[in-house]
């Protein structure tokens, strides 16, 4: 039995016993999209999966280097860190190649409990269960741009992030020459990817020393966000297995252009037809993709938090690094924030092109949905299509995204959308722990500050 055909619990128990695995890996997926897990034996596991299992809420109550927040929005001290009951889904189970097929991994949201509200996989599944009621059904597929590094955990400390060296050198996109000296790399990946179920459908240098692009293949989105998950996570492990490291980062060095992270997504209707695509309109854009831009276009300088999540995400949203700084849109035109890609039924789609490779796939994915259901439902009509390049037009000031993600969390607090999407417990408490990052940062006395205010100041 393979892991891609457990379909439910007792689907789950057959694995299991068939292949004698002992120790199951469980995984949740916390606000900063960092995978927090352990190992449970097959006696735990096989109470956990029926009837679910405490996992500390302090995941929901750190930043992503384990730092408590001073203010307890959804759990601290007052409450004294309780467990939260976690739910295992079994199609989420995955074999870990990593670990020599001797393992297995499944991923638990918190749908079940008061930790939905702010869990980033339960808010996702809210928003499908939305579409749902629409008669509509969201796919979706992501891609990552990520930095190798010929270094380690160790060694990039002792160098203090500094002088390091890349895999390769040279701008060589899509390089023939690069993937064919590190073929043993590039199958490696390939092959971690289809044993996890998680196929990659092209990989590719990008311009720029050691950056390495990965499109992963379409599938419903639940999957989709969990695919991209999993995939920042273990690519990260086979390439420390490597003595090498990859980087998710936005942007790691002033140098180069950032690394993006887009999402594409598509809707279908009940009966499996093309919600998008409508050969009676112009570019075959059916009324609900129009409306399905016009929600992204509106809602985008409100949701950014969500899509841009970390103080580095803004290095990278600057004019002329491929990367937006208003919520535009065009028909495939890659300098927009939002690409409409006309094709065939099958592959007419939406492209959300502002979010990087630093993104929580869960919550980028809540937000670029989201904000399309509520175009659909509200009609929302996107303004004219933008013809080339989009980074030199002038925008009115609604469609200008924040700059900073302090301004951007300020956005998604007072957005009356975003709590009636997700809701007000989500809306405060995820806003709070962009604010909380931001002042992180704030607190830190940079190589720039020195190098520039020491002595002349």
């Amino acid at each position: 039995m393979k892991a891609e055909q457990v379909i439910d619990i007792e689907s789950a128990k057959k694995l299991i016993e068939e292949t004698q695995i002992k120790n199951i890996k469980l995984a949740v997926t916390d606000c900063d999209g960092v995978l927090r897990g352990k190992y449970v034996q097959k006696k735990k596991f096989d109470s956990a999966i029926e009837n679910g299992f405490g996992f500390c809420d302090v995941v929901f109550g750190w930043d992503s280097d384990d730092q408590l927040y001073d203010k307890d929005s959804f759990t601290g001290w007052n409450t004294a860190f309780p467990d939260a009951w976690a739910n295992i889904d079994p199609t989420s189970c995955r074999m870990l190649p990593t670990e020599n097929n001797q393992s297995v991994l499944f991923l638990a949201d918190f749908s079940g409990g008061p930790a939905a509200a702010v869990c980033p996989r339960s808010i996702l599944k809210k928003i499908l269960a939305r579409f749902d009621k629409l008669g509509l059904s969201a796919t979706a597929s992501s891609e990552f741009e990520f930095f190798m590094f010929d270094e380690t955990p160790e060694s990039i400390r002792e160098k203090n992030y500094k002088n390091l060296k890349t895999i390769t050198p040279g701008n060589f996109g899509y390089s023939t020459l690069r993937n064919s000296t590190h073929a043993d790399l590039y199958h490696q990946i390939m092959k971690m990817a289809d044993e996890m179920d998680m196929p990659i459908e092209g990989l590719h240098t990008e311009t720029g020393p050691g950056v390495i692009e990965a499109a992963l293949e379409h599938s419903d989105a639940l999957k989709a966000a969990d695919n991209a998950v999993l995939f920042k996570t273990f690519m990260k492990v086979l390439a420390q297995q490597n003595n090498l490291m990859a980087t998710f980062m936005a942007k790691w060095s002033k140098d180069y252009p950032g690394q993006s992270g887009h999402l594409h997504m598509s809707l279908k209707n009940k009966d499996g037809s093309a919600a998008f695509y409508d050969e009676s309109k112009e570019h075959n854009m059916s009324d609900t993709m129009r409306w399905f831009i016009g929600g992204q276009q509106k809602l985008m300088p409100e949701f950014l938090s969500m899509v841009a999540s970390t103080c580095n995400s803004y290095t990278r949203l600057i004019p002329g690094f491929w990367a937006p700084t208003a919520a535009s849109w065009g028909l495939d035109n890659r300098t927009c924030a939002i690409r409409a890609i006309p094709g065939t039924p099958k592959s007419q789609r939406v492209e959300y092109r502002v979010s990087a490779a630093d993104i929580n796939p869960y919550l980028a994915l809540t937000a670029a949905l989201g904000s399309g259901l509520w175009g659909i439902e509200n009609q929302i009509e996107p303004n004219q299509p933008i013809a080339g390049n989009a980074y030199a037009k002038q925008y009115d000031e609604a469609l200008m995204l924040p700059s900073t993600l302090s301004q951007a969390a300020a956005r998604l607090k007072a957005s009356d959308s975003a709590r009636n999407l997700f809701g007000d417990q989500f809306v405060d408490h995820f806003a709070y722990t962009r604010e909380w990052e931001d002042q992180q940062q704030r607190k830190a006395i940079t190589d720039w500050q020195l190098n520039r205010y020491f002595e002349i100041i």
